[in-house]
């Protein structure tokens, strides 16, 4: 827990903490979203930052739910997926 929580890793702590807050609002948990979101703060992160990272847990919570409760096949989606990574690929080159 100290090399993650308390200091420099590869991803710097203001993201750690984003994503702290992203799994914390995930779960519910009132006593991490509070640690997590004034870690953040603290560590540089504005009002907007917060706002999109709570928006992106509830887009990806629910879409997890949407995937689960409509029985959609995993193979399935990760063909459909690399397709659309293939796209974006070719998009992307010059």
């Amino acid at each position: 827990m100290k090399k993650y929580a308390f200091t420099e890793t590869k991803i710097p702590v203001k993201y750690r903490e984003l994503i702290g807050l992203a799994v914390a609002a995930t779960i519910k948990c009132p006593y991490c979203i509070h640690f997590h979101t004034h870690a953040a703060k603290m560590h540089g992160a504005t009002d907007e930052e917060i706002a999109e990272t709570a928006f992106l847990a509830r887009f990806t919570a629910g879409w997890s739910a949407m995937l689960h409760a409509t029985s959609i096949d995993l193979n399935s989606f990760k063909k459909q997926f690399a397709e659309v990574e293939a796209y974006l690929a070719r998009q992307r080159k010059p």
